[in-house]
């Protein structure tokens, strides 16, 4: 997978490179790779509306068709319209636990694939490898599977007994890993590539037309002289694209309060620092206890990791534990156990500020004995969780050297606990260092920072251009324009490689070019795709 070994002339322009090999790329990938998508004579869909819109043009594929017109009056549980569209094609009804089979039928064509590159910083899979291997996914099991292989037959092979609609990170990282092997899309990957810059090339009059310019660093084995070793070694690497495809997701910088001590060593700011805490044997049930920070499901996924441990938990979050808002009042209890735990948790076991006006009350508890004291760790309800307790509407003000955090309520009463570990667990943003500003510009709100739920990057919603790229050729998809669940990060990829094989029919700028591989001498000489 070096970038070296691919069949890429000096001063060629790819069609295509993706940043990101998640499965926002992957699934890109696939599309691009001549697999395409066709109404099967045989097939209904249970929305017949679709269903007669799909079939007054059968001989076509879903790339050559209106995706405009296809997605009137369909709705989901995506705010794109596309995306809306193609898991309505792939899982039709599953949002009403029905299991109607896909109307779709997949043909490889490879007259049609367009060439292209992905580049990823990690292997195949993206974030997935990063993710704890051992809990379960939100998602149901088909949900996080791509087009062409079945997630749970792929499942079925790997394990014997599936106890469950639902899988694991690891399972799921694995399973993306075999799909590229699966559909052989090997050659189109390149590994352990990050992208550090992407320009715009205004052409010359040497024949090399408008295109992008894609830098960065390929790590990779390199033979050292003499006795035959190998090291690794950060190689850079110069590519030209007529079109390229941001899909890095949105999990490379944890999000920070921006608070007083938030840098001080017991604050972390991942859940990956607390499994190192936890491997290392530095907490168990007579530790003080872990603040947690956040009401998302990785913030859940700590708590009940210190649970586990019988590590006391103080829990700290914004909203009210009723908020409709809130991720927990919207998964079904049947389906996710583990978090409607932690939801009873946040309402049962809650904080209770003193009836008097108090500036600072201190709660200190360094004995597991005091864990389950009504004046520590109280509770309304019988149903309690001993050395758990929340603070709802409440957010962190400081964090102070002795290990004591200051928690202030909406009503402005402070309480200072005393900590073993801080996990600030409240969102991340991606890394988009390679473009102007952090890519800041390109959001719905130019004046923030990208981010998948406050402000993704702003996408034209049926061919996922970027809105605000300064040239053309230049797409978003998957957690960056707010898709983030896999289920629904397949349509950005339906709808760019729509709009890709639209432009080739119109007379793309790329086809003829790749295809002859004739590239002007002074071109050549002027464009250096692999730097070594």
């Amino acid at each position: 997978m070096d970038l070296q070994d691919k069949e890429i002339f000096p001063g060629e322009i790819l069609p295509v490179v993706i940043i990101g090999n998640g499965p926002s790329g992957i699934c890109l990938s696939y599309l691009l790779s001549g697999y395409t998508p066709y109404l099967s004579p045989e097939a209904s869909h249970p929305n017949p509306l679709l269903h007669s819109k799909l079939g007054k043009q059968p001989h076509l594929s879903l790339l050559e068709q209106d995706l405009e017109y296809l997605c009137e009056g369909l709705e989901g549980r995506s705010s794109n319209p596309v995306a809306v569209l193609f898991d309505s094609l792939l899982l039709p009804d599953s949002d009403f636990g029905l299991d109607y089979s896909s109307p779709l039928e997949w043909r490889y064509e490879p007259e049609r694939a367009v060439p292209h590159l992905v580049l990823g910083k990690g292997p195949l899979g993206g974030a997935w490898h990063a993710m704890e291997g051992s809990m379960l996914t939100l998602s149901l099991a088909n949900w996080m599977e791509l087009p062409g292989l079945k997630l749970k037959d792929w499942l079925r092979d790997k394990r014997r007994n599936v106890r469950n609609d639902r899988a694991t990170p690891a399972e799921i990282a694995s399973y993306y890993q075999h799909y590229v092997s699966q559909m052989s899309m090997e050659k189109n990957f390149a590994c352990g590539a990050t992208v550090t810059s992407v320009t715009r090339e205004p052409g010359n009059q040497n024949g090399l037309p408008p295109c992008w310019r894609v830098m960065g660093l390929q790590c990779r084995e390199v033979e050292e002289l003499g006795d035959g070793s190998s090291v690794m070694q950060e190689v850079p690497f110069s590519l030209l694209a007529h079109n390229v495809v941001l899909a890095t997701g949105t999990h490379d910088i944890p999000a920070r309060l921006g608070i007083e001590g938030e840098s001080l060593p017991f604050v972390c700011h991942s859940f990956w620092e607390l499994e190192a805490t936890i491997s290392c044997g530095e907490l168990n049930q007579s530790s003080d206890p872990v603040l947690v920070v956040g009401a998302g499901l990785t913030a859940a996924d700590a708590v009940l990791a210190a649970h586990h441990l019988n590590t006391p938990v103080y829990h700290a979050f914004r909203r009210s534990v009723t908020d409709p808002d809130l991720i927990f009042n919207q998964l079904p209890k049947v389906l996710y156990p583990e978090y409607h735990k932690v939801h009873q948790m946040m309402t049962q076991q809650q904080h209770h500020q003193p009836s008097h006006p108090t500036q600072d009350h201190t709660q200190n508890p360094h004995h597991h004995s005091n864990l389950s004291s009504p004046s520590h760790f109280s509770s309304s309800s019988p149903s309690s969780y001993p050395g758990y307790l929340s603070f709802p509407h409440h957010r962190v003000v400081a964090f102070r050297p002795d290990q004591k955090c200051i928690l202030e309520s909406d009503s402005g009463q402070r309480t200072v606990v005393q900590v073993s570990k801080a996990l600030v667990l409240i969102g991340a943003h991606p890394n988009l260092s390679f473009l102007h500003d952090n890519g800041r510009l390109l959001g719905i709100d130019p004046r923030e920072p990208i981010s998948c739920r406050r402000n993704p990057i702003e996408v034209d919603p049926f061919t996922n251009k970027v809105v605000a790229a300064d040239w053309p050729g230049m797409y978003a998809m998957g957690p960056l324009v707010g898709e983030n669940f896999v289920r629904f990060l397949k349509g950005g990829a339906l709808a760019i490689a729509s709009d890709l094989a639209k432009r080739q029919r119109e007379g793309g700028e790329w086809g003829d070019r790749w295809v002859d591989r004739q590239v002007p001498a002074q071109t050549e000489a002027e464009v250096c795709v692999v730097d070594s």
